[in-house]
Protein backbone atom coordinates (compact mmCIF):
# COMPACT_ATOMS: atom_id res chain seq x y z
CA UNK A 1 0.00 0.00 0.00
CA UNK A 2 1.54 3.40 -1.19
CA UNK A 3 2.28 6.13 1.23
CA UNK A 4 -0.56 8.38 2.43
CA UNK A 5 2.59 10.98 1.31
CA UNK A 6 2.47 9.69 -2.10
CA UNK A 7 0.81 11.62 -4.63
CA UNK A 8 -0.56 10.41 -8.49
CA UNK A 9 2.29 12.30 -9.95
CA UNK A 10 0.51 12.48 -13.26
CA UNK A 11 -1.78 15.48 -11.93
CA UNK A 12 -0.35 18.63 -12.46
CA UNK A 13 0.85 19.63 -8.01
CA UNK A 14 2.58 22.43 -6.23
CA UNK A 15 6.46 22.13 -5.99
CA UNK A 16 5.74 22.19 -2.00
CA UNK A 17 3.92 19.43 -2.72
CA UNK A 18 6.73 17.77 -4.50
CA UNK A 19 8.99 18.48 -2.34
CA UNK A 20 6.90 16.86 0.83
CA UNK A 21 5.94 13.90 -1.12
CA UNK A 22 9.83 13.22 -1.72
CA UNK A 23 10.82 13.99 2.06
CA UNK A 24 8.40 11.43 3.00
CA UNK A 25 10.06 8.78 0.55
CA UNK A 26 8.14 8.45 -2.17
CA UNK A 27 10.81 8.02 -4.97
CA UNK A 28 8.64 8.73 -7.68
CA UNK A 29 7.66 12.49 -6.82
CA UNK A 30 11.77 12.49 -5.97
CA UNK A 31 12.72 11.97 -9.53
CA UNK A 32 9.99 14.23 -10.94
CA UNK A 33 11.70 16.89 -8.48
CA UNK A 34 15.43 15.16 -10.13
CA UNK A 35 13.98 15.49 -13.54
CA UNK A 36 12.71 19.20 -13.29
CA UNK A 37 16.39 20.35 -11.60
CA UNK A 38 18.79 18.45 -12.85
CA UNK A 39 19.44 20.46 -15.59
CA UNK A 40 19.72 23.43 -14.06
CA UNK A 41 22.30 21.95 -11.51
CA UNK A 42 24.44 20.28 -14.38
CA UNK A 43 24.77 23.85 -16.07
CA UNK A 44 26.00 25.67 -12.65
CA UNK A 45 28.32 22.78 -12.04
CA UNK A 46 29.77 23.40 -15.48
CA UNK A 47 30.17 27.20 -15.01
CA UNK A 48 31.82 26.56 -11.51
CA UNK A 49 33.79 23.45 -12.79
CA UNK A 50 34.51 23.99 -16.62
CA UNK A 51 34.66 20.10 -16.68
CA UNK A 52 31.85 18.03 -17.93
CA UNK A 53 32.80 14.92 -16.31
CA UNK A 54 33.22 16.50 -13.05
CA UNK A 55 30.08 18.83 -13.71
CA UNK A 56 28.32 15.39 -14.03
CA UNK A 57 29.93 14.21 -10.78
CA UNK A 58 29.02 16.61 -8.74
CA UNK A 59 25.44 16.46 -10.19
CA UNK A 60 24.78 13.73 -8.44
CA UNK A 61 26.87 14.22 -5.56
CA UNK A 62 24.16 17.18 -5.00
CA UNK A 63 21.01 14.95 -5.06
CA UNK A 64 22.36 12.30 -3.11
CA UNK A 65 22.84 14.88 -0.89
CA UNK A 66 19.37 16.38 -1.42
CA UNK A 67 17.90 12.66 -1.07
CA UNK A 68 19.55 12.33 2.36
CA UNK A 69 18.47 15.96 3.57
CA UNK A 70 15.31 17.31 1.94
CA UNK A 71 13.61 16.51 5.60
CA UNK A 72 16.07 19.13 7.15
CA UNK A 73 14.26 22.01 4.41
CA UNK A 74 11.59 23.98 6.06
CA UNK A 75 10.62 26.18 3.50
CA UNK A 76 12.35 29.04 5.17
CA UNK A 77 13.69 30.31 1.63
CA UNK A 78 13.26 29.01 -2.06
CA UNK A 79 14.31 26.11 -2.97
CA UNK A 80 16.37 26.62 -5.48
CA UNK A 81 18.31 28.85 -2.73
CA UNK A 82 18.40 25.79 -0.33
CA UNK A 83 19.36 23.77 -3.46
CA UNK A 84 21.95 25.83 -5.06
CA UNK A 85 23.87 26.64 -1.63
CA UNK A 86 24.14 22.58 -1.59
CA UNK A 87 25.26 22.65 -5.09
CA UNK A 88 28.19 25.74 -4.35
CA UNK A 89 29.52 23.90 -1.56
CA UNK A 90 29.52 20.70 -3.37
CA UNK A 91 31.18 21.84 -6.24
CA UNK A 92 33.77 24.36 -3.96
CA UNK A 93 34.93 20.89 -2.00
CA UNK A 94 35.46 19.11 -5.35
CA UNK A 95 37.70 21.95 -6.24
CA UNK A 96 39.09 22.37 -3.12
CA UNK A 97 40.20 18.53 -3.42
CA UNK A 98 41.45 18.81 -6.93
CA UNK A 99 43.68 22.15 -6.78
CA UNK A 100 47.37 22.05 -7.16
CA UNK A 101 50.29 23.76 -5.37
CA UNK A 102 51.06 26.08 -7.52
CA UNK A 103 47.43 27.87 -8.33
CA UNK A 104 48.37 30.81 -9.73
CA UNK A 105 50.48 29.60 -12.15
CA UNK A 106 48.20 27.25 -13.42
CA UNK A 107 45.89 30.63 -13.60
CA UNK A 108 48.43 32.53 -15.67
CA UNK A 109 48.30 29.50 -17.84
CA UNK A 110 44.88 29.50 -18.26
CA UNK A 111 44.51 33.12 -19.51
CA UNK A 112 47.01 32.40 -21.49
CA UNK A 113 45.43 29.83 -23.24
CA UNK A 114 42.31 31.86 -23.55
CA UNK A 115 44.23 34.35 -24.99
CA UNK A 116 46.07 32.27 -27.28
CA UNK A 117 43.05 30.51 -28.72
CA UNK A 118 40.75 33.40 -28.74
CA UNK A 119 43.42 34.80 -30.94
CA UNK A 120 43.37 31.88 -33.68
CA UNK A 121 39.86 31.17 -33.23
CA UNK A 122 38.39 34.53 -33.27
CA UNK A 123 40.54 37.59 -33.05
CA UNK A 124 38.23 40.12 -33.75
CA UNK A 125 35.49 38.96 -31.53
CA UNK A 126 36.88 39.32 -28.09
CA UNK A 127 33.67 39.41 -26.39
CA UNK A 128 31.61 36.44 -27.49
CA UNK A 129 30.51 34.07 -25.84
CA UNK A 130 33.42 31.18 -25.93
CA UNK A 131 35.78 34.32 -25.28
CA UNK A 132 33.73 35.01 -21.45
CA UNK A 133 33.25 31.09 -21.01
CA UNK A 134 36.96 30.82 -20.97
CA UNK A 135 37.34 33.99 -19.41
CA UNK A 136 35.15 32.61 -16.18
CA UNK A 137 36.97 29.80 -15.76
CA UNK A 138 40.32 31.86 -15.77
CA UNK A 139 38.79 33.71 -12.48
CA UNK A 140 39.96 32.52 -8.92
CA UNK A 141 37.12 30.18 -7.53
CA UNK A 142 35.62 32.63 -5.37
CA UNK A 143 35.55 34.93 -7.24
CA UNK A 144 34.08 33.10 -10.25
CA UNK A 145 31.33 31.56 -7.95
CA UNK A 146 29.94 35.08 -7.08
CA UNK A 147 30.18 36.32 -10.52
CA UNK A 148 28.57 33.52 -11.72
CA UNK A 149 25.52 33.18 -9.20
CA UNK A 150 25.23 37.28 -9.72
CA UNK A 151 25.74 38.10 -13.49
CA UNK A 152 24.40 34.51 -14.90
CA UNK A 153 21.93 33.36 -11.98
CA UNK A 154 20.41 36.71 -11.20
CA UNK A 155 20.67 36.10 -7.24
CA UNK A 156 20.84 38.62 -5.26
CA UNK A 157 23.70 39.48 -2.83
CA UNK A 158 21.73 38.72 0.42
CA UNK A 159 20.89 35.11 -1.31
CA UNK A 160 24.67 34.75 -2.29
CA UNK A 161 26.07 35.77 1.23
CA UNK A 162 23.21 33.44 2.68
CA UNK A 163 24.16 30.42 0.28
CA UNK A 164 27.94 30.86 0.52
CA UNK A 165 27.74 31.69 4.21
CA UNK A 166 29.73 35.06 3.88
CA UNK A 167 28.84 38.63 4.31
CA UNK A 168 27.14 41.03 1.53
CA UNK A 169 30.20 43.25 1.60
CA UNK A 170 32.39 40.57 1.04
CA UNK A 171 30.02 38.98 -2.12
CA UNK A 172 30.31 42.99 -3.58
CA UNK A 173 33.81 42.89 -3.42
CA UNK A 174 34.12 39.63 -4.68
CA UNK A 175 31.83 40.37 -7.70
CA UNK A 176 33.97 43.99 -7.94
CA UNK A 177 37.21 41.59 -7.95
CA UNK A 178 35.60 39.67 -10.78
CA UNK A 179 34.48 41.91 -13.10
CA UNK A 180 37.72 43.86 -12.76
CA UNK A 181 39.54 40.54 -13.19
CA UNK A 182 37.43 39.69 -16.34
CA UNK A 183 38.18 43.29 -17.76
CA UNK A 184 41.92 42.44 -17.70
CA UNK A 185 41.51 39.77 -19.39
CA UNK A 186 39.08 40.38 -22.34
CA UNK A 187 40.67 43.42 -22.91
CA UNK A 188 43.81 41.92 -23.20
CA UNK A 189 44.93 42.30 -27.13
CA UNK A 190 45.38 38.77 -28.21
CA UNK A 191 44.93 39.92 -31.95
CA UNK A 192 47.82 42.41 -31.61
CA UNK A 193 50.16 39.36 -30.46
CA UNK A 194 48.63 36.93 -33.17
CA UNK A 195 49.61 39.63 -35.35
CA UNK A 196 53.23 39.78 -34.33
CA UNK A 197 53.59 36.24 -34.01
CA UNK A 198 52.88 35.75 -38.04
CA UNK A 199 55.00 38.80 -38.65
CA UNK A 200 57.85 37.16 -37.08
CA UNK A 201 56.82 33.88 -39.47
CA UNK A 202 56.92 36.12 -42.51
Amino acid sequence: MESAMSIELAQPISEWQLIQASAAGDERAFEQLYQHYSRRVYSLCLRLLGNPADAEDVTQEVFLQVHRKLKTFRGDAAFTTWLYRLTVNAALMHLRKSIVRHEQAEEDEQIKIFTDQAARERPNRLLDRLALERAIQALPPGYRTVFILHDIEGYEHEEIAHMLGISVGTTKSQLHKARMRLRQILTASPASRQERKDNDHR
